[in-house]
C-alpha cells in the first residue's frame, strides 16, 4: 500500500485498527427517508457521538460540513424506482473524489446479480484508479441475485468478501452471517479488514450492540452502518455507545449504559 494510502487509512482506523462509519448514500437509493432529511443536523449528531467517517454521495459531500471526521465518497448507485436496482452504475470518479477531499472511496456491487460483470468491471477499473491516486477503496459486496437463497450465508458472504479484496479493494464491507464462528471464517480467508454492514433496520438498538460485539469477536474491523444509526432518535449516543465496543473494548451491557446518558 502506498504512503497515501497509508496515511489516509490511518485518518479512517483508529490506532487499533477499527473504525465506525456511518454511510448516508441512502437518497440515491430510496430518497429522504427518516434520518438524512436534514443532512447537516445529523452529520453534527454524529459528529458528536465520535463517528469515524462518514459516507455520502457527491452532490451532499459538496454541501455539508465534515469537519472533524474522515470523509468517504461513493462512486455508484441506483434508485429503487429502477426495475433493475440490484445494477449499481458508475456516478462519480475517483478523481472528483479527489477534489471533494475524500479519505476514500466507495463502491457497491451486488455479487450474484444478473449485471454483476459490469459491476466488477467497475470495481477492477476503481481499484486501478485508487491506486493512481492514494486512495483507499472500500467495497461494498452483498450477495444478492438469483441464485442467492440467503444473503448472510457463510459460503456466500465469504465468496463476496474474498472477491472484492482479490479485485483490489482495501476495506470489505458484507453481511453478518449470524454467528461469531460463522463470520471468523469470512474475515480469515479475506486479506484485507472486513466491515459488517448494517442492512434492514434492526428491531432494538441493543440488537444492534449484540451484534456488533459478536462481529469483533470473530475479527470484524468494525462496522458500517446507516439505518440502524440515522433513523433511531439520539443518533450521538448511538454513535458513543458503538464506539465504545469498537474502540474501548466494552461490553453489550456497558455500551447500553451509555444510551441513558444525557447527549
Amino acid at each position: 500500500m502506498n504512503q497515501g494510502k497509508n496515511r489516509r487509512m490511518k485518518r479512517i482506523f483508529q490506532q487499533d485498527n477499527r473504525t465506525i462509519i456511518v454511510p448516508m448514500d441512502h437518497g440515491v437509493t430510496c430518497g429522504p427517508i427518516q434520518g438524512i432529511t436534514n443532512m447537516q443536523q445529523t452529520i453534527n449528531q454524529l459528529l458528536k457521538g465520535g463517528v469515524d467517517a462518514v459516507l455520502l454521495h457527491k452532490g451532499i459531500a459538496k454541501t455539508v460540513d465534515t469537519t472533524g471526521t474522515s470523509l468517504i465518497v461513493m462512486l455508484n448507485g441506483m434508485s429503487n424506482l429502477n426495475p433493475n436496482m440490484n445494477n449499481k452504475v458508475q456516478v462519480c470518479s475517483v478523481q472528483e473524489a479527489t477534489r471533494l477531499g475524500a479519505d476514500a472511496v466507495s463502491v457497491h456491487v451486488n455479487v450474484g446479480a444478473q449485471d454483476e460483470d459490469k459491476m466488477l468491471s467497475t470495481l477492477g477499473k476503481i481499484a486501478n484508479e485508487c491506486d493512481k491516486f492514494g486512495l483507499p477503496l472500500l467495497a461494498m459486496m452483498y450477495p444478492r441475485g438469483p441464485k442467492i437463497a440467503n444473503e448472510h450465508a457463510l459460503e456466500a458472504v465469504a465468496h463476496a468478501a474474498r472477491l472484492g479484496a482479490e479485485l483490489g479493494a482495501d476495506i470489505i464491507k458484507t453481511n453478518y452471517t449470524g454467528t461469531i464462528d460463522s463470520f471468523k471464517q469470512v474475515t480469515e480467508s479475506c486479506p484485507v479488514p472486513v466491515l459488517i454492514a448494517g442492512g434492514q433496520k434492526c428491531k432494538t438498538i441493543e440488537e444492534i450492540l449484540q451484534i456488533t460485539n459478536d462481529a469483533l469477536k470473530a475479527g470484524a474491523a468494525g462496522l458500517s452502518m446507516g439505518r440502524n444509526i440515522f433513523q433511531w432518535d439520539n443518533q450521538a449516543l448511538i454513535v458513543k455507545a458503538l464506539s465504545a465496543i469498537i474502540h474501548k473494548g466494552a461490553s453489550t451491557e456497558q455500551a447500553q449504559k451509555i444510551l441513558g446518558e444525557k447527549s
